[in-house]
């Protein structure tokens, strides 16, 4: 599953942006995605709609848009795109190429493993 992510925390609408292969939870309230847990904010964030689980930095995820404007009206800078994802990107906007004006084609990211935090999350705490 395609969406758009970018981290919000220290960055307003500028922060650094991808357009990456996630896997959603269960109940699709945490989204893996490079080796993160991002949890969707409870009451909404700051400026985001998730925040990592291990640094609290909060990040917007959407789905991508099919015209192309996944960034806030005020952002700017590159999104980056993983290259395993562009064919998918392509035929989910229509688009026969990329844009590399507004894309950057960058090595795909890490495989998310949700399994790696499910143990974390599960653990019972001591009383």
């Amino acid at each position: 599953m395609l969406k758009y992510i970018e981290l919000k925390t220290n960055h307003n609408d500028c922060g650094p942006a991808w357009i990456a292969r996630v896997v959603l939870s269960k109940s699709g309230r945490t989204v893996y995605f490079d080796g993160k847990a991002l949890k969707r904010a409870v009451r909404g964030g700051v400026s985001g709609n998730h925040y990592d689980s291990a640094t609290g930095y909060e990040y917007w995820i959407s789905g991508v848009k099919k015209d192309g404007s996944d960034r806030h009206w005020a952002g700017r800078g590159k999104v980056w795109i993983e290259a395993g994802a562009v064919a998918e990107y392509l035929q989910l906007t229509g688009l026969t190429v990329i844009d590399h004006a507004r894309l950057e084609v960058i090595p795909d990211l890490q495989p998310p493993d949700p399994s790696a935090f499910t143990s974390q999350e599960n653990t019972r705490l001591p009383k």
